[in-house]
């Protein structure tokens, strides 16, 4: 897709017009509208598998068989493909809107309409056309629609901008959105609100029918939720490095997807910082998909589903607390020791803390002591490894000569999204393997087991490899020597079509004085038509305005004055 008069159109521009990362970008765009946008998914990957096995009752083998376990794991395939071809449309498309962010406005109908589906499996339907029916709604959401706005996502730490501080303080509050939806959203307010809602209980058991009917209604808010939250983050966004190319009038060709292959497979980096994606989401949706699972069955003291709903709720708390005291505390941190030393000393301080957990698995205190210990050691971890993702990038592009966003962040998406279908396929075919039973008052001990795996050990299992790999990640060394390649090779590009070269310090302060030049003509032409609305005079509402524009720039003086 070449630039297109669709996304020039006033009603499609960002809201941003700063040269540099400001606030506003950062809250809306990076946190609030992410976070939002992601509470679906949260709940889905703490729910979704609960709902089919305890509402619809896909484990039962009875109605279908080795459905449940197959139908995630074969499903990753086209969660893969979808997210190639996501990344692989990214890198041949080049608009005034970027070429990531178009694909995220064209999400936001995709992903209301795959939530919808979801929930809409006939309840009365020969298991055959319920089977069909997961089978289609479950690919579509994953494999098609959620692909075209995690991708988008996924890319715009990478593209928002070059300064490596700004870059980090977007990582921080991208990362920190996604752990606020599974922390807040799907661990805290979702049991403890909505459990028993969710999952209605009838002389001991759950009610499958009111159940469905409720797990509807809540479907209707998080797809009118979904909907406006992926519109704030397109809107609150800016690709500044997509940009930069197009304003120096650096021509960027379609590269072949071998070629951008070629290139990232070629770099241990990228291997690394891949391979720690992957063991980091799987272990995390290991333990997100069992969680619910683990509450209801294996505290001792719990035998309900009100009660099940509260201990996830505080279990969802108090492990969150320290996560929510690493927004702040985890580019410090990084600035330090390094983002890489960071990621591997809290890793194996988590691996550390969460052997506790194992001294009494029945006991909730001794579990959240785990889980918080945890928890601590995971902070550099939750935030800062997008960035160094985005380091990886422009180690690539400065190695190679071309940037690789499309395929590497395709690649990222498939494995954020696809190792859902790993993780639910693994615990639904472990939980029919052990002889799962959603009507028993008590699980026996294979299933006690398999839950103290998946909740507590396979987490664990993965931070330990993940330290021993990062140790490798040496990319942060070569990043001032990266940006002055990448600069080198866009003056000669300017220079070889015959244009100026502008320094980039320069040619930031030229576009920021030509954003507020555009903002102050914005502004006089609202205050005219509202002037001229009201009746009012247009010279005296300005002269009124620049009196307290003054005013305040007198005050702002005098107090570095003090």
């Amino acid at each position: 897709m070449e630039k297109s008069k669709f996304f020039n159109s006033p009603l499609l521009r960002t809201k941003i017009t700063s040269a540099n990362v400001k606030p506003k970008e950062m809250l809306l765009g990076y946190f609030i509208g992410p976070f939002l946008a992601f509470i679906s998914n949260a709940i889905f990957g703490s729910y979704l598998n609960r709902y089919y096995s305890d509402v619809l009752g896909w484990t039962d083998t009875s109605r279908f068989g080795v459905f449940s376990a197959l139908l995630p794991m074969v499903s990753v395939i086209f969660v893969v493909l979808g997210n190639l071809i996501v990344g692989r449309l990214i890198d041949n498309t080049r608009t005034p809107q970027g070429k990531a962010r178009p694909y995220m406005l064209i999400s936001a109908p995709l992903v209301t309409i795959a939530i919808a589906l979801l929930f809409l499996t006939p309840e009365n339907g020969s298991p055959m056309l319920q089977m069909v029916w997961i089978a289609v709604s479950y690919n579509l959401y994953y494999a098609i629609a959620y692909p075209f706005f995690y991708t988008a996502h996924s890319s715009m730490v990478a593209l928002s901008t070059r300064n490596s501080n700004h870059r980090g303080m977007l990582a921080t509050f991208s990362n920190a959105s996604g752990v606020a939806a599974v922390g807040i959203g799907a661990s805290i307010l979702v049991p403890m609100l909505l459990q028993s809602f969710l999952f209605v209980e009838k002389d001991g058991v759950i009610d499958a029918k009111a159940s469905y009917s409720h797990w509807r209604m809540v479907m209707i808010v998080l797809c009118v939720v979904t909907f406006f939250a992926i519109l704030l983050e397109y809107y609150f966004t800016r690709e500044r490095v997509t940009e930069e190319n197009m304003k120096l009038a650096i021509k960027e060709e379609k590269l072949p997807m071998m070629q951008q292959l070629k290139a990232c497979v070629s770099s241990s980096y990228w291997w690394i910082i891949i391979l720690y994606f992957l063991l980091f989401q799987f272990g995390g949706l290991v333990k997100s998909g069992s969680m619910s699972y683990y509450s209801r069955w294996m505290f001792d003291g719990i035998t309900n589903e009100a009660s099940a709903g509260t201990a996830m709720g505080t279990l969802g708390l108090i492990g969150g607390l320290p996560t929510a005291i690493g927004m702040v505390l985890a580019w410090p941190i990084a600035n330090k020791l390094g983002k890489q030393r960071a990621v591997t000393i809290g890793l194996v301080i988590s691996v550390i803390g969460g052997l506790v957990s194992f001294i009494n698995i029945h006991n909730f205190t001794i579990v959240c002591i785990g889980v918080i210990l945890k928890g601590i050691g995971s902070i550099p971890a939750m935030y800062v490894t997008l960035a160094l993702l985005s380091d990886v990038l422009d180690h690539l592009e400065a190695k190679n000569g071309f940037r690789s966003d499309g395929f590497t962040m395709s690649v990222y998406g498939a494995i954020m999204v696809g190792m859902t279908g790993l993780g639910n396929g693994l615990i639904n075919a472990l939980l029919t393997g052990a002889g799962y039973d959603a009507s028993a008052a008590v699980q026996n001990s294979e299933v006690q087991t398999m839950l103290a795996f998946c909740y507590l050990g396979a987490e664990l299992i993965c931070y330990a490899v993940i330290a021993v790999l990062m140790c490798f990640l040496k990319v942060e060394k070569h990043i001032e020597e990266d940006q002055k390649t990448i600069l080198e090779h866009q003056k000669a590009a300017v220079i070889a079509s015959g244009r100026e070269w502008i320094e980039p310090a320069e040619r930031l302060r030229m576009e920021q004085e030509e954003a507020e030049r555009e903002a102050e003509e914005a502004r006089k032409e609202e205050l005219k038509a509202y002037c001229q609305k009201k009746g009012l005079s247009y010279e005296a509402e300005e002269a009124k305005y620049q009196q307290k524009l003054a005013a305040r720039r007198a005050k702002a003086e005098a107090k570095k004055k003090k």
